[in-house]
């Protein structure tokens, strides 16, 4: 890949697809990017104003007006990087239309931190599955990283991940810059699984925060979620790995804890007594760990694996179980 002259794509036009407008045109590197945004409002709105009216509205767009359009063709056409940064739950709906000869030859980066409804697959495995996309093509981007953070140009990590470690190093030096430092790791299936579990584990935070659970509990809570973490993908893809990184660790402490947190934020409602429609309806956000929780559930019968944390967090948003009954059972199985 030749960095000097890539043009980049970035699919999604949420707060952190917006985040990562901002570092690829903050990075030095030279590069020309492409960006989709799904309102055709929005799309006038940003070239016109230069500021994304929904999400991250203080940051400065730097892509060329025309670059800027809501046909996913046209934009994914040009460019030789694609950057997937849509809710898993909107993947397949922002990518109708394209077939597997509109990726050929391009190298796929996913931002999501989700699995597709319906096909219970990470991202990685739904791009081989239904577009045929190698797995050498594909890198994925770890945290921790929140958006907000990255708006306000706080130094913030992200890890770039793929099966050869000179693709990962080429995606990352067109993200590096003064606020980002980027870390390369060979742990592809490892790290997207990891990003997905961490939501969960969040949003099980949240759950606990809304019952009136300490800081003691908490401690506790996410130190055994990362137990969890370590064997739900060691049993799906073993390999040599340090689950104290930055992308593992690391990127389950600041969605448990931050501010920013979406996941933990949608799940102290829930704590609070909310239903699931109407924590969703007062967010207007996507909770990534919600539609997680029932995928991630599916993995875990399939290969019949003891996986409390997720486990309790399913029985409250699937089956209408009583969170406070649900962690009580929970603080038993916690060492």
């Amino acid at each position: 890949m030749d960095n000097s002259k890539s043009k980049i794509a970035i699919i999604g036009s949420g707060s952190w697809a917006t985040a990562m407008i901002k570092m690829l045109t903050d990075s030095a590197l030279s590069k020309e990017v492409f960006w989709w945004v799904r309102k055709p409002e929005d799309v006038t709105f940003i070239r016109e104003y230069k500021h994304n009216p929904s999400y991250l509205s203080a940051v400065e767009v730097k892509v060329q007006p025309e670059n800027i359009s809501s046909d996913v063709k046209s934009v994914v056409s040009p460019c030789d990087i694609i950057v997937l940064n849509t809710p898993a739950a909107y993947l397949k709906s922002a990518l109708e239309g394209l077939t597997a000869a509109d990726f050929k030859d391009k190298t796929i980066v996913s931002a999501i931190k989700g699995i597709i409804p319906d096909e219970n697959q990470i991202v990685g495995e739904y791009l081989r599955t239904h577009y045929g996309i190698p797995l050498e093509r594909i890198v994925v981007i770890g945290g921790p990283c929140h958006a907000e953070e990255v708006a306000q140009e706080k130094l913030s990590y992200l890890t770039f991940a793929s099966s050869t470690a000179e693709e990962a190093k080429a995606v990352a030096t067109l993200y590096a810059s003064r606020y980002i430092n980027t870390i390369i790791s060979d742990d592809i299936i490892g790290i997207e699984y990891g990003a997905v579990l961490k939501n969960i584990y969040a949003l099980a935070g949240g759950i606990c925060h809304g019952l009136g659970y300490g800081d003691n509990f908490q401690a506790v809570l996410i130190s055994n979620a990362i137990r969890e973490m370590d064997y739900f993908v060691e049993a799906l893809a073993p390999q040599h790995r340090d689950i104290k990184t930055s992308a593992y660790l690391g990127d389950l402490l600041v969605t448990a804890y931050s501010q920013f947190s979406r996941n933990r934020t949608f799940g102290n409602m829930i704590g609070k007594g909310y239903t699931v429609q109407s924590a969703q309806l007062e967010m207007n956000m996507v909770a990534e760990g919600y539609y997680a929780s029932a995928c991630i559930q599916s993995v875990i019968q399939r290969f019949e694996l003891r996986m409390p944390i997720c486990n309790m967090v399913f029985q409250v948003l699937y089956n209408h179980q009583s969170a406070s009954a649900e962690v009580t059972k929970l603080a038993k199985y916690f060492t």
